[in-house]
């Protein structure tokens, strides 16, 4: 049995591939990274093998899925500023690699379970106060465009049995380690994550914006989670809204001072960029979670542990 992650060298795809390793999550005898650049093992195992593959390219998929594949996590794609600035490339990554993906397990893995990792960012328009899974999307970027489109085509796929899929809407990830990257949303981590390295942080969103949030931690659990449901327990609809919590920036704001001092929030600047705050406020703040909690997944208490569990797991020494 094989299991593949797509964008195996991001950060979601190293951690996940660590909790699978480490936690004996699920059963499998080989783990394919597979990323466009070589990824790193995060755990030195002989079942796992790392592969630099370009998924746009002829072929690529055929490199990754035959008949022992049982999971594909497909996590690889181009974030929403970047699909937004390069439509032709947004569509190559995130919507025809991952046709290609699909095409080729209806081929020769039928059976495998396909877990993508779609967005809120299918969302736009006119929106209820409280977002609903069957909720109608209408994006407002191309990013958001694109996983929509996946989502349909998986939803089809998954109906005709060419393939096993799950869709599974992330909220905004927070917080992350690392640098900034061109996601419109990669300020919901650099908003805490710099101040707490005792740097500063530019905020280009207003204070009042509600978020949709998840911590690293809780998003792998949920991932591996899916990979555990039967196709029954879907029913008629293979996408879910994982689980998350609505915070707005001055909450957050509040968060990181309650959490590492008042020197902390002052660390954090509001500086109004118009296309980053037009892309990110089409996003809805606030989602029944109910069918996402009766499938069993799980969602953080509050903004204060996803900071404290982000100075405990990413910063060394725990912050000291």
């Amino acid at each position: 049995m094989k299991i593949i992650i797509t964008g195996g060298a991001g950060f979601l795809g190293q951690r996940l591939a660590a909790a699978l390793l480490q936690e004996n999550a699920l059963p499998f005898d080989e783990l394919v990274l597979a990323d466009i650049q070589q990824p790193n093992t995060p755990v030195a195992d002989p079942r796992v093998r790392c592969l630099a593959l370009d998924l746009t390219q002829p072929g690529a998929s055929n490199r990754l899925i035959d008949s022992e594949c049982s999971v594909l996590f497909h996590l690889a794609a181009i974030v929403s500023s970047h699909a937004e600035s390069d439509f032709d490339l947004g569509m190559q990554v995130n919507f025809e690699a991952t046709r290609q993906l699909l095409e080729t397990a209806r081929q020769r893995a039928p059976a495998m379970k396909f877990i993508f990792t779609s967005s809120l960012a299918v969302f736009g328009g006119k929106l209820p106060p409280l977002v609903t899974d069957d909720c109608a999307v209408l994006p407002q970027s191309s990013y958001g465009a694109q996983k929509a489109m996946c989502e349909l085509l998986i939803n089809d796929y998954a109906r005709k049995g060419f393939v096993d899929g799950r869709v599974l809407r992330l909220p905004t990830i927070s917080v992350r380690p690392g640098k900034p990257n061109k996601a419109a949303s990669s300020f919901a981590s650099g908003i805490i994550r710099e101040p707490l390295h005792g740097q500063p942080s530019v905020c280009p969103v207003s204070p009042e914006l509600a978020l949709w949030l998840s911590s690293p931690g809780t998003v792998v659990s949920n991932f591996i989670h899916a990979a555990r449901l039967s196709a029954a327990q879907f029913s008629t609809s293979r996408t879910v809204n994982l689980p998350g919590i609505s915070v707005t920036v001055r909450q957050m704001m509040a968060a990181l001072a309650d959490v590492a001092g008042e020197q902390a929030r002052a660390r954090v600047s509001f500086e109004p960029d118009e296309t980053i705050n037009r892309i990110v406020a089409s996003w809805p703040g606030n989602f029944d979670i109910q069918r996402g909690l009766d499938l069993g997944f799980s969602a953080d208490k509050n903004f204060q542990q996803i900071i404290r569990s982000f100075i405990r797991d990413d910063m060394p020494q725990g912050g000291s």
